[in-house]
């Protein structure tokens, strides 16, 4: 890097602890830019080189875990650290396999912080010791059950949200507009019981998975 600092780009919706880090990682970093929403953040990526992004998941509008294949194609080379209250294994392995590099918890120490982002700007991966070793799993009666709810073209919808696919890609394979995505999103929410996008992204991620191990069979 030719720059004196390496550039990094906050996004979160908590703007006190957005200002609590500008506060604590300015003197190491140049924060170039600040985002509190999904698509606020693409928009910012597409004007703003940077080195490194510290992402929340829980972003309004779109989750952090639905933008991370946008992100990852706005700045291929962009080095990418997930902030979040949402301490599970799961998420954490769905973060990485999207394009993260690390992923910490928010009740972490600002000395394990440091660390990730030391390990991230690097290349390296960090996954942080406070994750559990394993997360909970959706029973196939379950996944059943919760899928009998929604059309057809919805379990399409879960299925390609538990892949990893964002709402752009997903419209662009039904040949529909993002928002129409938006709008069967919501519908889903309501017919599952789920209040925001990141319980539905979750609980994609957790359908994706027991549907796997059905297919997968039982093993010697």
């Amino acid at each position: 890097m030719t720059h004196e600092r390496p550039r990094l780009i906050l996004a979160d919706d908590h703007r006190l602890l957005v200002q609590g880090l500008r506060q604590m990682l300015g003197k190491r970093y140049a924060i170039v830019g600040v985002a509190y929403d999904g698509e606020s953040l693409l928009e910012l990526l597409r004007s703003t080189p940077a080195d490194l992004l510290l992402l929340d998941l829980s972003l309004p509008g779109r989750s952090g875990l639905d933008v991370l294949p946008e992100i990852r194609a706005i700045q291929p080379e962009l080095r990418i650290l997930v902030l979040t209250m949402h301490v599970d294994r799961t998420l954490a392995e769905a973060s990485l396999a999207s394009g993260a590099l690390g992923f910490v918890p928010k009740d972490s120490g600002m000395e394990e912080l440091e660390t990730a982002l030391t390990e991230v700007l690097a290349g390296r991966r960090y996954l942080s010791p406070r994750v559990p070793k394993t997360s909970h799993r959706m029973g196939l009666d379950a996944v059943h059950l919760s899928l009998s709810r929604l059309t057809p073209r919805q379990q399409e919808i879960l299925r390609l949200l538990g892949e990893g696919k964002s709402s752009g890609e997903i419209a662009h394979h039904f040949g529909l507009t993002t928002s129409a995505i938006t709008w069967h999103r919501a519908h889903m929410r309501r017919e599952l019981g789920l209040t925001n996008e990141w319980d539905l992204a979750r609980f994609a991620i957790l359908v994706h998975l027991a549907s796997v191990e059905e297919g997968a069979g039982p093993t010697d």
